[in-house]
C-alpha cells in the first residue's frame, strides 16, 4: 500500500551579520534576516499545510531564523545540516519519523538549493533554484512515499518562494 504524499519545506537561513570575532557557526542574523524570517513564516502559514516537525542546522543565525518564522512545531537540531551537501541534507530528511507529513528543514547553501533541485530536476523551478536560492527564501515539495525512501520516492517542486 502506498504512503500518503508529504510536504517537505526546505529553507535557507535568513541573511546574516559578520560580527568582528564570530566564528561562521556562531554568526547571527542581521535585521534584514529575522524580518525576511519572519515573513518567510507568515507564507508558509498562509499557503502549506500545519509543519509538523523541524530540521534545523545547529548554526546560530538558523536557529534564530526558525524562531523568528515564529513556527511552533517539535524541532531536532542537526550539527550534520551545517555545512552538508545535497545528498546529507536528503540523508537526514530520510531519518524522519513516519508520522511528520510536513517537515520544515532549515539550512544553509549549497546543501538546501541541492537538494530541492535533486528531488526534482526537471521542475519549472529547478533553473531558478539553481541560479540563485537567496537567505530565507522557500522550496517546497510534495513527496510521494515514506521519507526513508526520499531517494526513490516521487517529488515534485511546488512552489519557489523569496520573502520580501
Amino acid at each position: 500500500m502506498a504512503e500518503a504524499s508529504r510536504v517537505l519545506i526546505l529553507m535557507r537561513h535568513g541573511k546574516s551579520a559578520y560580527p568582528d570575532d564570530v566564528s561562521d557557526h556562531e554568526r547571527p542574523l542581521a535585521r534584514r534576516g529575522l524580518r525576511e524570517a519572519a515573513l518567510a513564516g507568515d507564507w508558509i502559514r498562509a499557503t502549506q499545510p500545519p509543519v509538523d516537525a523541524v530540521l534545523c542546522s545547529t548554526s546560530t543565525r538558523t536557529r534564530l531564523t526558525l524562531d523568528a518564522t515564529g513556527v511552533d512545531a517539535p524541532a531536532e537540531f542537526s550539527d550534520l545540516l551545517y555545512g552538508a551537501t545535497p545528498a546529507q541534507v536528503l540523508h537526514e530528511i530520510a531519518g524522519t519519523k513516519p508520522d511528520v507529513t510536513t517537515l520544515l528543514v532549515i539550512g544553509h547553501d549549497p546543501g538546501i538549493p541541492g537538494a530541492a533541485t535533486a528531488l526534482d530536476p526537471r521542475s519549472r523551478y529547478a533553473d531558478r533554484i539553481s541560479d540563485k536560492f537567496p537567505t530565507s527564501a522557500l522550496a517546497t515539495l510534495t513527496i510521494e512515499g515514506d521519507w526513508s525512501s526520499i531517494h526513490s520516492a516521487g517529488a515534485a517542486l511546488t512552489a519557489f518562494h523569496i520573502p520580501r
